[in-house]
């Protein structure tokens, strides 16, 4: 599975939200493709966020109005996206105003992370934790306990 995060504001190199991103991208066995961009307009945003969108790829928008999951379910769904043939899946992380109802309306799935507030920076971390949590229990790796 290829995975690209796109995301609004930029990770600083050092920072330890960067390390641990490294760190999950590098235990995956999945490709995962970081792509960011400046805070901007909402408008420029949206259009940055859907251009970064593969062609083919599933769309997953992280909003706090979409459904909260469990990561069993979560991988249950990318599962099943992947017996019907997806080999790409997309995650889009908007900046501070959230998303644009455009980019809500591209998403294969609206997904929320519960209704904390956390900073963008360390919302790509725990996503990209989630990622290799989501692709060890796909492959019945006993990381996750349940």
């Amino acid at each position: 599975m290829k995975v690209t995060i796109a995301a609004i504001g930029k990770c600083k190199r050092n920072s330890p939200e960067q390390a641990l991103i490294n760190e999950y991208i590098k235990r995956s066995n999945w490709t995962v493709l970081l792509k960011e961009a400046d805070n901007s307009t909402q408008d420029e945003e949206a259009r940055f966020l859907q251009s970064a969108i593969p062609h083919g790829a599933k769309v997953i928008v992280l909003d706090e109005r979409g459904e909260n999951m469990k990561s069993t379910e979560l991988a249950a769904k990318i599962s099943g996206w992947q017996l019907n043939g997806c080999s790409e899946l997309c995650f889009l992380i908007g900046g501070a105003d959230g998303h644009l109802p455009s980019t809500r309306d591209r998403a294969d799935l609206v997904l929320s992370f519960g209704k904390l507030t956390l900073p963008h920076i360390l919302m790509r971390a725990v996503l990209s934790e989630q990622i290799y949590r989501i692709q060890t229990i796909i492959s019945g790796h006993p990381y996750h306990r349940e």
